[in-house]
């Protein structure tokens, strides 16, 4: 029928364009698979260090994650002996792999537990921090002349006082607590973390794209997240990743002087600073295997971050 060829066609048109569609987006999501896979084997090939913290990183991730199946008893139980007594400092043997502390308790369930903490904190504080700096250099770099000047001078002010000395004096305010930790640790990084954002989007607003989003009109909240933010979101990446070993360290350090998280709650830096250092001389490996365990895990973040750093940074990608 004459009638019906235009909708024909127009059915047809309709379902050409849905299947071309489609494999527009099934080349896309399979490029960026394949991008992802490049990306992967271009960090394995030339940075094998860098590859292989991200492989113990991952590793410490899921035994954090998996603590209840991997933790062969109860960090908080007395294991007892025969006679119904506890099981006091055990060196290492097939029963408990990594010994037990002053209480009776298995030092490879801690450890294992005691990953969710300082990883707990690492993360969320990092996260805070980095937000809190990123937003600061943000604000800092885009607006310049008072704005500037006004955040700088805070921001050299924290960076006068050491780090450790700053989070002993708000955790003598505040108080012991898991929060209290974060808090403290978010507060350190920020600063640092501000400044280097600063520069980067100082550098960025030079860009001919940036003065063509000017003269079209673009907002400032635009300008700033749409085209700022994302040409400095490399160095952020890599100032989170090196400051999460520094968080972990920074949190054994606090849990070590009696200010961190409270007992009875496992953390690496408690069993260094609590059973360990108290018995240092009868049983070294209540201090020995949080040490080794604080000094992989930071270790790995810090070659990781020096991969990424090389792997985001033009200017370091022929080396």
């Amino acid at each position: 029928m004459p009638g019906s060829i235009p909708g024909s066609a127009t059915a047809d048109s309709r379902e050409r364009v849905e299947a071309g569609t489609r494999v527009v987006a099934t080349a896309a999501s399979a490029g960026t698979r394949r991008t992802a896979w490049t990306r992967f084997v271009t960090l394995v090939r030339r940075k094998p260090l860098g590859a292989l913290s991200a492989v113990i990183l991952c590793g410490v991730v899921v035994v954090a994650i998996l603590a209840q199946v991997v933790a062969p008893y109860d960090p908080y139980q007395f294991n007892l002996d025969h006679r119904g007594l506890p099981v006091r400092l055990q060196a290492p043997n097939a029963t408990f792999l990594l010994g037990t502390d002053a209480l009776g308790r298995d030092v490879l369930s801690r450890l294992v537990y005691g990953a969710r903490v300082s990883l707990l904190v690492g993360f969320a504080s990092v996260l805070a921090g980095t937000l809190l700096g990123t937003v600061l250099g943000l604000a800092s770099g885009y607006c310049e002349g008072g704005v500037d000047s006004v955040l700088q001078r805070g921001v050299d002010t924290v960076m006068a006082v050491p780090g450790i000395v700053l989070a002993l004096a708000v955790m003598s305010v505040l108080g012991q607590s898991l929060v209290n930790v974060i808090v403290v640790i978010a507060i350190v990084i920020a600063p640092g973390a501000s400044r280097v954002v600063r520069g980067a989007v100082l550098a960025v607003k030079q860009n001919t794209f940036v003065d063509a989003a000017y003269a079209a009109g673009a907002a400032p909240w635009r300008i700033v997240l749409c085209h700022i933010l994302p040409n400095v979101f490399a160095p952020i990446l890599v100032i989170a990743t090196v400051w999460l070993g520094n968080a972990i360290v920074i949190e054994a350090a606090l849990s070590f002087l009696g200010l961190g998280t409270p007992p009875p709650t496992p953390t690496w830096g408690g069993m260094l600073g609590g059973e360990g250092r108290r018995n240092l001389e009868t049983a070294p490996y209540l201090a020995i295997f949080p040490g080794l365990a604080i000094s992989i895990v930071v270790l790995a973040f810090n070659m990781l971050g020096d991969a990424l750093r090389d792997l985001l940074d033009p200017r370091l990608r022929t080396r």
